[in-house]
């Protein structure tokens, strides 16, 4: 493949998981009331270690790296947990709370891998059907034109979309080749270039930005240790991590790799390297993006260089913000056609997991009823475990979260202790016989 190809493709993938990347650090800083120039480089470094934390997770070696094209980005599931403790015990707070959640991840990397057991494919495939159908409401937000925007579900901005949306299904359905893998990447181009000629696109953040951006540990300050940030924030990366654990078997799949439950550890082990870092630089808890599993599932390229060149494409945007600032000009309509592609193919692959599962047994059945319905259900109705402590909230108030625990949960009440119960009862009717 050539040079040309390998870029496209890196292209494609940094603009899937660069608007969800951005959002964390501006809803976070804006909340905390951070300066322009302290949002700059909150923004500049979280892209940054979003390409450190891929390089890392790509990268197999013997100690860390799940090794397959797996793209890393901040976790929204810290957003709101961020938000609280930097308005209780200020931003040190934050990242003293992830310095220590991503040493933990560390340390018990090996046993939460042991737990793989525990993941076979009625769990793994409700988890990602989850996610694929959680993440569909918002990429129909931004199709309308984004939440809380002046022209919320305009003609203008549903036209772009669908006409986003409609030149993708076309040039998937009459290209072949090449062209055919970059699909969602024409669609963003071509989407954005109709929306300025609508006068819909704005060069003033390209204009704004640094043509340089140097990254600075601890830029924020020494971190700060506070029991109950911490204890938030471990539950929010073991949460994280239980969403990885559904895109790495995902990947495996679609990559044709059978995981071993040393690969799993490796990659647990990637993310708390990847946190820990984080933490130095005052940047976020990292997790794996499900957007970018969609679209190598939609291109069918599932090389390992095009991520490493992600990465290094991420390292560059966060030391060049002007470079950076363009991929930030594409309209959310446009953005929004392309996303509701990539996490339907996320779902529809999540579907395709659930086939290889026996759907004549009654208990797998209820496991997937109630962890989708549970994953759609908090996601139709977000509020509706607002009564609840905080502390609990973390688990209940994402529909991917929420979704993902009641398929564990379920998984261990249907299957797992029946198969205790049979291995216990089955010496015991031996015994008799002799």
């Amino acid at each position: 493949m050539s040079l040309f190809k390998y870029t496209s493709l890196g292209i494609q993938h940094v603009l899937a998981m660069y608007a969800g990347a951005v959002v964390v650090p501006l809803i976070v800083g804006g909340a905390l009331g951070l300066s322009g120039e302290e949002l700059t480089y909150l923004v500049s470094i979280d892209i940054f270690m979003c390409g450190v934390a891929t390089i890392l997770q790509v990268m197999s070696n013997r100690f860390f790296g799940i090794g397959l094209p797996v793209v890393l980005g901040c976790t929204f599931t810290a957003v709101g947990p961020m938000i609280a403790i930097g308005g209780q015990y200020g931003i040190t707070a934050i990242y003293g709370s992830i310095l220590v959640a991503g040493v933990v991840v560390v340390l018990i990397s090996p046993i939460f891998s042991k737990l793989i057991e525990y993941f076979p494919p009625v769990v793994t495939g409700s988890i990602v059907t989850i996610i694929g159908i959680t993440l569909i409401p918002v990429a129909m937000g931004n199709m309308a034109g984004g939440e809380g925007s002046a022209d919320y579900g305009s003609l203008k901005n549903m036209s772009l979309a669908f006409g986003t949306l409609l030149f993708i299904i076309l040039l998937t359905r009459f290209s072949k080749g090449f062209i055919r893998s970059i699909t969602i990447l024409m669609g963003l181009v071509v989407g954005t270039i109709i929306a300025s000629l609508l006068g819909m696109v704005s060069l003033s953040p390209v204009q704004d930005a640094s043509w340089f951006h140097m990254i600075q540990p601890l830029y924020f300050g020494v971190p700060t240790f506070e029991l109950t940030a911490i204890l938030t924030m471990i539950l929010v990366v073991l949460v994280s991590l239980v969403e990885s654990t559904g895109v790495y078997f995902a990947l495996s799949d679609i990559c044709e790799k059978e995981l071993s439950q040393n690969d799993v550890k490796k990659g647990y082990r990637a993310e708390g390297l990847a946190i820990i870092l984080g933490s130095l630089f005052n940047a976020f808890p990292y997790t794996t993006y499900s957007q970018n599993v969609g679209l190598i599932q939609l291109s069918g390229i599932k090389k390992k260089q095009v991520i490493y060149l992600v990465g290094g494409m991420l390292l560059v945007l966060g030391l060049v913000p002007k470079i950076g600032a363009m991929t930030t000009i594409i309209p959310a309509p446009v953005l929004g056609g392309a996303m509701l592609i990539m996490f339907g193919m996320v779902m529809a692959y999540g579907i395709k997991m659930l086939t290889r599962v026996d759907l004549t047994s009654q208990e797998n059945l209820f496991i997937i009823a109630c962890s989708i319905g549970m994953g759609l259900g908090v996601t139709a109705a977000p509020s509706i475990f607002e009564q609840l402590p905080e502390s609990i909230q973390i688990l209940t108030d994402n529909g991917i979260v929420a979704g993902s625990i009641t398929a564990i949960v379920m998984n261990l009440i249907f299957n797992v202790s029946s198969k205790s119960k049979r291995s216990v009862i089955k010496p015991i009717v031996q015994s008799k016989a002799s």
